[in-house]
């Protein structure tokens, strides 16, 4: 029995970052053998065990062969006479399927060290095509690995390109391409991701609404700027979803199955844009409608969000309108309920009130523009 340090910890190690994870490979043991050790067992599929002590994942040496269609048709062969290079082999890019001993020997058969060298995204083997998650994943990596130069290797933008003409990623589940979707906007160069899935062709069936030239490269601006802004998932997606009509970006976010705050935030910007694009001074009423429309009265916490991705999705020259509307919610959430009912308005006449004193508030709050 063989224990090897595996993936993403050996190649953050060889790249100088910091690492998070670190997952084992066992070879030339048996789940009972490992049960005898004190390890726990996760896997129902394959044999995955937690050590005793650290909480750390060790797999048991295994091959995979495919089956059906989409990432899951795959049966998991696991057995002592499998060995390291075959796990490492089905692994989906070089820099990925390095292991390291326990006395520090680097395992590298299939040259993850000399593409971390030359910034290389390289599949390991054909069977990279075999799972059409894997595009996702080495779109992900090069958004992360981007700003150390990263690329995706030619060969590999082939295969990826090739994988799409066959019709696999017509085969991913939304859930799964959401969970992809949601870790790449917060990458350290999320634009990268969509680039990535634009050139071999998959960004026309995840999300063809930007498959346009003068979209994508808006919703690539608005992103980075989200990204660089700090903003939270829902920001970084809605700037993504910015340059749609309201009616697309509701039913793509949708079929993304993202999460409603997502969903809801993609829609609101997207319905706000073409009004703020249409205001030309400071009106009261137009912008207490907006701020209706944005439900600030209840949901305030998601106004700023909604900000931050207005000022990414609109141009400059539109950015004191922005300045507007948080002038106008300023001013009208100072309006008090409770203030108009001690002067005894109630029911409708209390809401007449409310609606009546926010506009004066706001329009007064104009004098400081």
């Amino acid at each position: 029995m063989k224990t090897y340090l595996v993936g993403g910890a050996v190649r953050d190690e060889l790249l100088g970052l910091p690492v998070k994870d670190r997952d084992w490979v066992v070879t030339g043991a048996t789940p009972d053998e490992m049960l005898k050790r004190g390890f726990k067992q996760v896997g129902a599929d394959f044999p995955v065990f937690l050590h005793p002590h650290t909480r750390e994942e060790y797999a048991l040496a295994r091959t995979e062969r495919k089956q059906g269609q989409g990432y899951h048709g795959f049966s998991v062969y696991s057995a002592p006479d499998v060995t390291l290079e075959e796990d490492l082999k089905r692994r989906d890019l070089t820099i990925n399927a390095m292991a390291k001993s326990t006395n520090g020997e680097l395992v590298d058969p299939f040259g993850g060290r000399e593409d971390i060298r030359t910034r290389n995204l390289r599949h390991v083997s054909e069977a990279f095509a075999e799972d059409p998650l894997r595009i996702l994943r080495t779109a992900r990596f090069a958004a992360r690995l981007q700003p150390l130069g990263f690329t995706v290797a030619k060969s590999t933008m082939a295969l990826m390109q090739q994988m799409v003409d066959d019709g696999e990623v017509e085969h991913l589940v939304p859930e799964r391409v959401w969970q992809e979707i949601q870790r790449a906007l917060h990458e350290n160069e999320p634009g990268t991701f969509f680039e990535v899935l634009r050139d071999c062709g998959a960004l026309a069936y995840i999300i063809p609404e930007l498959c346009q030239e003068d979209e994508f490269q808006a919703a690539i601006s608005a992103l980075r700027c989200a990204h660089s802004s700090g903003g939270e998932t829902a920001a970084r997606f809605a700037a993504l979803m910015s340059p749609l009509p309201m009616t697309e970006a509701r039913n793509r976010s949708a079929q993304l199955k993202a999460p409603n705050d997502c969903q809801d935030l993609a829609r609101l910007t997207t319905s706000l844009i073409p009004q703020i694009h249409a205001m030309n001074s400071y009106r009261a009423d137009e912008l207490l409608r907006i701020l209706d429309e944005a439900d600030v009265w209840r949901r305030a916490d998601r106004f700023a969000g909604l900000l931050l991705t207005l000022k990414c999705a609109l141009p400059e020259t539109e950015h004191e309108k922005l300045d507007w509307l948080e002038s106008a919610q300023r001013a009208a959430t100072a309006v008090q309920a409770k203030e108009l009912m001690a002067q005894g308005y109630r029911g409708k006449e209390l809401g007449e009130a409310i609606r009546k004193e926010r506009l004066q508030r706001i329009s007064e709050s104009n004098h400081t523009h």
